[in-house]
């Protein structure tokens, strides 16, 4: 027989268990934090996103072993976007409706994450360490969004800082013709014109497309000394083998995002002296902590500089749930990541305050050899 007193002692238990229910955060469970992820797993670019989720992956598998963070293991979900701005929009969308994540981890592009902030960031979700250095990002500082690499015009002003200096002014730029190219542009005439200099000229080519013949000859007029890139590696191996069979040999530059290793496998010999800026350690070094970490949590997997990234992101990603507390929400990471100040990732500094989200602006510069590594 339920007395009054048990029943008021029933309704009382109730009352609290629906309540920490409605308070519970999405993708947050007593035992889990589910992370949601948009990368191209297929189509020209699915190298990008493969090595990016791996990295991710390991770190979360490395934390995972030692018991999770604050009590809870991290899971992954992955979504294939193509590299195409729609797909990874629905991915978003359903990786925040239907799969309820937590969080974003490890995007990789800038049109692909500019699409995907169009519907997280109005539910105000965090969006951490996309693979791109686009100012659509960075300005203004966006409440949610959180980047963990260097921008393309702090790449950009590297590469002419460096060329320049040895008096090679005669620059031209093919773009990807999207928010990518546009912010590599757009960088490398501001490093230009801080030296009171013009580019000789520029070319396009489509996103996910490899028809660089228009580009080419575009180029053969200029007879440029350098062409600095921004192309997808599939894109730049085509136009650096298309230029030079047309008997053209300038210096080669792309930044970072052009994906190192791939392109080194895709232009094989023909790969020798073309340069690439990266915003991560050197992936093959033992001196940097987060890299020995790093290479023993890839186990057997080939190093590369994408999946070394994806490893950072999710290290700073981790480090700001752990400072956000056993009660977690998107409010108290952001306010964690807010104030981040000069954290040691192992080597890797980032810093974070709550008027600039832009951790890190390391840039180093690197060229590929003729057997596909890189030297620095």
């Amino acid at each position: 027989m339920i007395t009054r007193k048990h029943a008021g002692k029933m309704l009382a238990l109730c009352s609290l268990m629906l309540s920490l229910v409605c308070s519970a955060e999405q993708g947050v469970s007593d035992s889990t934090i589910l992370v949601g992820q948009s990368v191209p797993l297929s189509g020209p670019s699915l190298e990008l996103g493969t090595e990016m989720k791996l990295g991710v992956q390991a770190y979360f598998d490395q934390i995972n072993a030692q018991g999770g963070v604050n009590g809870r293991r991290l899971e992954l979900k992955t979504l294939d976007d193509g590299y195409e701005p729609d797909r990874a929009a629905a991915n978003t969308r359903q990786l925040l409706e239907k799969d309820s994540v937590f969080a974003l981890l490890g995007y990789i592009g800038t049109a692909t994450s500019v699409a995907a902030l169009q519907i997280s960031n109005p539910a105000k979700v965090p969006f951490v360490g996309a693979f791109t250095g686009s100012d659509a990002l960075r300005s203004p500082t966006g409440r949610y969004v959180f980047n963990i690499r260097a921008s393309y015009a702090e790449e950009a002003e590297k590469i002419v800082e460096q060329f320049t200096s040895l008096n090679v002014s005669r620059i031209a730029v093919v773009y990807q013709n999207d928010g990518f190219g546009k912010a590599v542009l757009t960088g490398v005439e501001k490093a230009m014109a801080k030296r009171n200099l013009k580019l000789l000229g520029t070319a396009t080519v489509e996103r996910n497309s490899l028809n660089v013949g228009p580009s080419v000859k575009a180029l053969a007029p200029l007879k440029p000394d350098m062409v600095i890139m921004a192309l997808p590696y599939k894109a730049a191996a085509a136009l650096i083998n298309a230029t030079r069979a047309e008997g053209m040999a300038p210096q080669f530059y792309t930044v970072s995002f052009v994906g190192p290793m791939a392109l080194a496998k895709e232009l094989g010999t023909n790969g020798a002296g073309v340069g690439v800026t990266q915003v991560a350690p050197f992936p093959w070094s033992i001196n940097a902590p987060v890299v020995r970490d790093y290479q023993k949590a890839i186990g057997k997997a080939e190093p590369s500089y994408v999946s070394l990234e994806g490893y950072i992101a999710a290290k700073v990603f981790v480090e700001g749930v752990k400072r956000a507390g056993r009660d977690l929400t998107r409010e108290k990471l952001v306010s964690a990541f807010e104030g981040m100040r000069n954290y040691d990732a192992g080597g890797y500094p980032v810093s974070f305050s709550p008027t600039d989200h832009n951790g890190s602006s390391f840039v180093e510069l690197t060229v590929l050899r003729r057997d596909g590594k890189l030297m620095r």
